[in-house]
């Protein structure tokens, strides 16, 4: 255990984190998405649900507040539109790490699928709410001198 860092970020999870640079993407999944066959490294959270990945993840990692996206949910199949309650949980969440400025953009399934496989690694959760999927971009830690 570490003073200040949750400890549903198992060690893989945490060096992940670390290598990953500026622009690097992190996907988090629900249990119903191919993780395994997806390409990138998979990190398994077991018993973890999406939204609890989301703040653990976000505690440590900034958002690329650079571009003007930054954050993807998938689409509902058939209901562009529709909103999940999930949808609203990750935006509070990413809303109470990073602020207001960030929007969670809509990906229809097979875009979010192809973004997912470029991404640098996928966590792999629990979560057996449908939709519980969400791709963050890396941002950068700022010097306080700057």
């Amino acid at each position: 255990m570490l003073k200040g860092i949750d400890p549903i970020l198992s060690p893989e999870l945490l060096a992940v984190l670390r290598e990953m640079g500026h622009g690097d993407e992190i996907a988090i999944v629900d249990a119903n998405y191919p993780a395994a066959s997806a390409g990138p490294t998979v990190v398994r959270l077991d018993g973890v649900a999406a939204t609890e990945a989301l703040d653990a993840i976000l505690s440590l990692m900034p958002l690329d507040d650079f571009v003007p996206e930054a954050a993807w949910r998938m689409e509902v199949v058939g209901a562009p539109h529709q909103e999940q309650p999930i949808f609203a949980e990750f935006r509070n969440i990413i809303a109470a790490r990073e602020g207001d400025s960030f929007e969670l953009i809509p990906l229809e399934r097979f875009a979010f699928y192809e973004r997912a496989s470029d991404a640098y690694a996928i966590v792999s959760t629990s979560e057996r709410r449908l939709y519980g999927n969400v791709i963050l971009k890396k941002g950068v830690i700022r010097s306080e001198e700057a």
